[in-house]
């Protein structure tokens, strides 16, 4: 599968910080490559090097075929791109914030604001288009900045931070656009700090940590790496739990651990659901009856924390994240000059 997204071994200093120390990574056409970090982490600066914001010091990056460096007019007219902040005009209607876009984009009136309303539909943003978008609310903002991004039909999406801010059931709203997004052949670069956006929509997952990619897989394949696999077992009466620890133990790759408060029996196990079926067997042939029983994986904040040192914030980057100046995050859909 053709790469969308490629860069080599990318390096850009600010002052005394490097905010990318050599990242490289690849994203096959279709697919979403989450991009996950703490903040610092270099996730921000590699997104406005790829989308021609700034230029690295060192190394190479292709869009859709063509060098960032050396074409990023070309590059710019086939990305969408969504920023941390929604960068949308507080006194233009939502209308005339999508139409203003396609104009910049050189699109004719008439297919500016059929492409418009298309997308105000497809947002939930019909029945509010005609009122000035400092009437809406966080969440109102971020989906008519995405609907922006989207008024070309870009094959390229880079998302920074997309659901940065949000209650829960708009975080959900515009998960389910990106993945109708997806499906419909997009290529997204994503960044989060969000562990479970990451697990939901990335088909692949880049770790960033001091500006360097320190692990790459499916969220399957990174938690795996760790290891960490567990079976938990509630045991039904008290007196049981010494004979289920027993029947347990064969099974266990280290102590097992007891609750004794909630009889709930803790053993460290490899082998996934092959094991867990074992000791369902053994524990029904000694008649010990459990309330609940299941194998637990380690989830992508063991895999963070195991990676980086770090626990995620859940939030957002900030406009000087790695290091860079504010300024350099403001640009958004390429309507400026070569970088």
């Amino acid at each position: 599968m053709a790469a969308a997204i490629e860069a080599e071994n990318l390096v850009k200093t600010f002052g005394d910080v490097r905010a990318l120390d050599g990242v490289s990574l690849d994203v096959p056409e279709g697919t979403v490559l989450g991009l996950l970090g703490p903040n610092g982490a270099g996730k921000t600066t590699t997104v406005r090097v790829l989308t021609t914001l700034l230029q690295p010091d060192s190394g190479r990056a292709t869009v859709a075929g063509v060098d960032v460096l050396k074409h990023p007019n070309k590059v710019r007219s086939l990305i969408g791109l969504s920023g941390q902040y929604a960068a949308v005009d507080e006194y233009l209607t939502g209308r005339e914030n999508l139409q203003m876009v396609g104009e910049l984009y050189q699109m004719s009136a008439r297919d500016a604001k059929r492409r418009a309303l298309e997308l105000l539909e497809w947002f939930n943003l019909s029945e509010a288009m005609d009122r000035t978008a400092k009437t809406y609310s966080g969440g109102m903002r971020r989906r008519l900045d995405l609907a922006a991004a989207l008024v070309v039909r870009p094959p390229v999406m880079f998302l920074d931070e997309p659901t940065t801010g949000l209650d829960p059931r708009n975080r959900i709203a515009l998960w389910e656009v990106i993945e109708t997004l997806v499906d419909q052949g997009t290529t997204l670069l994503l960044t989060t700090q969000y562990l479970e956006e990451a697990d939901r929509l990335a088909h692949d997952i880049a770790v960033v940590d001091h500006g360097k990619v320190i692990a790459r897989g499916t969220a399957d394949e990174l938690k795996r790496q760790i290891g960490g696999e567990r079976i938990e077992v509630v045991v039904r009466a008290a007196d049981l739990v010494p004979e289920a620890v027993a029947a347990l133990t064969p099974y266990a790759k280290g102590d097992p651990v007891v609750e004794k408060n909630t009889r709930r029996i803790t053993v460290p196990v490899s082998g996934g659901a092959r094991v867990l079926a074992d000791a369902i067997r053994e524990l029904d042939a000694r008649s010990i009856e459990i309330d609940d029983i299941g194998l637990r994986r380690p989830t992508l904040d063991d895999v963070f924390l195991s990676l980086t040192g770090h626990v995620t914030e859940g939030g957002a980057d900030g406009d000087e994240e790695d290091g860079a100046p504010a300024k350099a995050g403001k640009g958004r859909r390429g309507q400026g000059k070569d970088a």
